[in-house]
């Protein structure tokens, strides 16, 4: 299976690129993804992952086909061969 990943801001200096193409045979969810990105690029977990929650950044948004998680089934969602998957970290101001 080949999915697309895209790595918006922030996000492009963990990864150094803003786009990598990537096989998995075992990848499932959107959370498995996640696992499989901090097992490679471990300094982006700080990112991704709340430390005490222990659940997805609320300052990540994640896009499956131009859809955010929320509105599918969160960081559960299934993968499927060709989709897209978007990192976007969330800045706010004041």
């Amino acid at each position: 299976m080949t999915i697309t990943v895209k790595f918006v801001g922030a996000f492009r200096h963990f990864s150094g690129a803003s786009k990598l193409e990537l096989d998995f045979k075992d990848l499932k969810s959107v959370s498995d993804l996640m696992a499989m990105l901090i097992r490679e690029m471990p300094e982006i977990e700080s990112s991704l992952v709340d430390q005490h929650l222990e659940k997805l950044n609320p300052n990540t948004l994640i896009l499956v086909n131009d859809k955010e998680i929320g509105v599918l089934d969160g960081v559960e969602s299934i993968l499927n061969d060709g989709d897209e998957v978007v990192f976007v970290p969330v800045v706010h101001g004041g």
